[in-house]
């Protein structure tokens, strides 16, 4: 019996999972509203009253930097720490990772229909693997093949400084310069990134905001909001916003996977991909992908995925505790 943890700043979803021929058989699950709660060890609290059954192992994906069991998360007022966890489970142990990391240790247990795809590449195409994915925040991680194995290890590369590639992304760098001491990826990449990106080109001159639009963002949720209008083609503003998005999200999968030296594949995770597919899969994130120049044809080796399944990270951070449970 092994209860896992995706943690994330807008939600956190617990899961009792147990092997079952080989595979991970969910027994329950249920989502939290995070910033309804002070700690992760609150939640795990309820949960755990609500399923009581006797847990083995624990394993949890958090939305920030892990180092040595601990973690102050990016996006909540939240320090997760690992042996907190173990000590009210009753566990000598329970694993910690980060929450891109969860979802690369996530990605053998999906089927082919769990994925998208964006660039077949490469025939039997094999070597490190990458997986960068969008949502509240932005996440990055590498899947290191040793040979035999892919090896998953996480990354802050989210907060890493943008670069601008082409004239209206050095002025959307400058906008956003104005407002940030510091301009990261994460900042154009995620779904507040969305919403920077239309403040730009509508402060810019770019687009009108009609009173129907000004509304719905003032009683919604902006980027939500901003994709919907842009996908139905009601906000000719917010389809441009979108374009822009598909576009900065492509060129920095590009740069991921030539930092990984992808070349077995880069999967794109987290919730935004899934929801604006239609747009994922036009010509904006493929061109923005391979445009670096000298090493274009690197780039179109690379088989590039959308992952489906949302609860990719829940199966890595039950799959990596399993894992540790049988190296102990």
């Amino acid at each position: 019996m092994i209860l896992a943890g995706d943690i994330g700043g807008t939600k956190t979803r617990l899961a009792l999972y147990e092997r079952e021929s080989g595979r991970l058989k969910l027994l329950a699950e249920k989502t939290y509203k995070s910033a309804d709660h002070p700690g992760l060890e609150e939640i795990v609290r309820l949960f755990t009253a609500e399923h009581p059954q006797k847990v083995e192992a624990a394993g949890f994906g958090v939305a920030g930097p892990v180092r040595e069991g601990r973690c102050e998360t990016t996006n909540l007022v939240w320090v997760v720490d690992a042996k907190r966890l173990a000590a009210g489970l009753g566990l000598k142990h329970a694993t910690l990772i980060n929450d891109l990391e969860a979802n690369a240790w996530g990605l053998p247990e999906l089927a082919p229909s769990d994925f998208a795809i964006l660039n077949d590449g490469a025939a039997r195409a094999t070597g490190n693997s990458a997986i960068i994915s969008a949502g509240t925040g932005l996440g990055e991680a590498g899947l290191f093949w040793d040979g035999a194995r892919h090896r998953p290890f996480g990354s802050e590369g989210g907060h890493a400084s943008f670069a601008p590639s082409d004239d209206l992304e050095v002025e959307l760098y400058r906008y956003l310069r104005g407002r940030f001491e510091h301009v990261s990826w994460e900042r154009v990449v995620a779904g507040p990134g969305l919403h920077n990106i239309y403040g730009f080109l509508r402060d810019s001159g770019r687009g009108e905001e009609p009173e129907w639009l000004r509304q719905e963002m003032y009683a919604g949720d902006p980027p939500a909001v901003i994709s919907a209008a842009g996908l139905s083609g009601k906000s000719p503003l917010c389809s441009a916003a979108l374009d822009m998005f598909v576009s900065l999200y492509g060129s920095e999968a590009g740069n991921l996977g030539l930092t990984i030296m992808a070349t077995g594949g880069v999967y794109v995770g987290g919730g935004i991909a899934p929801k604006i597919l239609e747009r994922m899969r036009g010509d904006r994130f493929m061109r923005a992908f391979v445009s670096k120049g000298r090493m274009q044809p690197l780039l179109e080796a690379m088989p590039v995925r959308v992952v489906l399944n949302d609860r990719t990270a829940l199966l890595g951070a039950c799959r990596c505790a399993a894992d540790s449970l049988q190296a102990g």
